[in-house]
């Protein structure tokens, strides 16, 4: 007998997400993972740590130059960011 209520794979993880309230840090873990996708190899490959702690984005930069191109660029990064998660996830960078 099968079930009128019938729901797919998807919808259930989907609404799995929310009821456990971890939609918000799945959407950092994308941001993360989209860095070079975001901002290019070039970026990418002076990077060196990124992550997301209370709304903030630290990223750990190799090179002098690019950090502070970077930093003359954060508020468009952070607009780019928080675009692709559809929420406001990083409320401020900080390059390191």
């Amino acid at each position: 007998m099968r079930r009128s209520n019938t729901q797919s794979l998807g919808e259930v993880l989907k609404e799995y997400i929310k009821e456990v309230q971890i939609e918000r840090k799945l959407k950092e873990v994308d941001v993360v993972q989209s860095w070079e996708d975001l901002l290019g190899k070039t970026i990418a490959h002076y990077t060196t740590k990124i992550y997301i702690r209370n709304q903030v984005l630290y990223v750990t930069i190799s090179s002098a130059v690019v950090k502070n191109e970077l930093f003359l660029m954060r508020e468009e990064i952070k607009r780019k960011i928080n675009e692709r998660a559809g929420e406001e996830i990083v409320r401020t960078i900080i390059f390191k």
